[in-house]
């Protein structure tokens, strides 16, 4: 009798530990994340919530700023270890870190209008003779707009004359009151100029255009989110992670009435009524792996013939790709 008891205490106690052992809530990988405020930011706004609610797979610490150079630095830095940044910063970031920062997913494609106030643009050839204004001098903007009207003919030298502005709330305000008349707009300002001034439109999408003349498959790939490459080799369940919980984030941008006021409350856009109208068109998508490294080679080409300093002032390698 005693040896069924001490038996059966025995097993008891074994249960109760390994019930003990499976209540342990598992421990969960810090992991510092950094967002740009406007659309390459827009898709982590689920992924902010769920790691709010505690739901997500990994403990995130969400930074978010205006300046993409500034998140840029903190990446290469190492106090960020994955952000959403400009495809070109992301090459650029991987030259001047000699390859300790790679690439992991695209996330937002063309987010760049040309907006017109009565000068009756249906077309790029509409555009020669014209002033273009527009922001991103020196940056992924003006490569876009030269190669589109390349590609379409007009010298950029010539046939047009393109004003750069510092500031899109420059370029916003001069839209507004018609002190411009044409110009090459991002979202979320696309938005507001026009629920400001009802006579500008929306004349052409820079992503459709893109795509009419594009070579070899080539997507108009504006942002991406990278990683550095030492956290990834340590942690790459985390990473993977990540990736998984992004993706999902994104796809639930399909709600826009929930991501509009998830983006006003993480500061990603200011006001939910701009980002519930500016969210459609932002062109936010999720491609990785060895699809992301060929729809965006073509891309990455453009630039460096534009400005080889742009990405970097060489091509990436295949290094640079993380492709799982």
């Amino acid at each position: 009798m005693k040896k069924i008891v001490s038996l059966t205490l025995a097993l008891l106690l074994i249960v109760a530990m390994i019930a003990g052992c499976r209540a342990e809530p598992a421990v969960k990988t810090i992991v510092n994340v950094g967002a740009i405020q406007g659309p390459t930011g827009i898709g982590m706004a689920h992924l902010m919530e769920a790691d709010k609610n505690g739901t997500a797979a990994n403990e995130y610490e969400f930074t978010v700023s205006s300046v993409p150079s500034d998140v840029g630095n903190l990446l290469a830095s190492g106090n960020l270890d994955i952000a959403a940044v400009p495809t070109n910063l992301a090459a650029a970031l991987y030259q001047k870190t000699q390859g300790k920062v790679q690439l992991l997913a695209v996330n937002t494609l063309g987010v760049l209008y040309m907006l017109d106030n009565g000068n009756g643009i249906d077309s790029i050839e509409d555009l020669k003779g014209k002033t273009i204004y527009s922001t991103g001098e020196g940056a992924n903007p003006e490569y876009i707009l030269r190669y589109v009207l390349n590609k379409n003919g007009l010298d950029p030298d010539k046939d047009v004359t393109i004003e750069f502005l510092a500031e899109n709330t420059e370029l916003v305000a001069k839209m507004v009151s018609g002190d411009i008349t044409l110009a090459m707009v991002p979202e979320p300002n696309v938005s507001s100029i026009t629920a400001q001034n009802k006579e500008v439109t929306v004349a052409l999408s820079m992503n459709t255009e893109w795509e009419k003349v594009a070579e070899a498959g080539s997507k108009l790939m504006m942002g991406c989110v990278a990683v550095r490459k030492e956290f990834l080799e340590t942690n790459k369940t985390a990473v993977d992670a990540f990736l998984a919980e992004y993706k999902s984030s994104i796809e639930k941008t399909a709600d826009v009435d929930t991501t509009a006021t998830l983006c006003e409350s993480y500061g990603i856009i200011p006001k939910a009524a701009l980002a519930k109208k500016a969210i459609p068109n932002c062109q936010l998508t999720f491609v990785s792996g060895a699809d992301m490294k060929a729809q965006i080679a073509g891309y990455y080409q453009v630039l460096f013939d534009s400005n080889p300093k742009s990405i970097g002032g060489k091509l990436p390698d295949d290094a640079f790709y993380y492709v799982g």
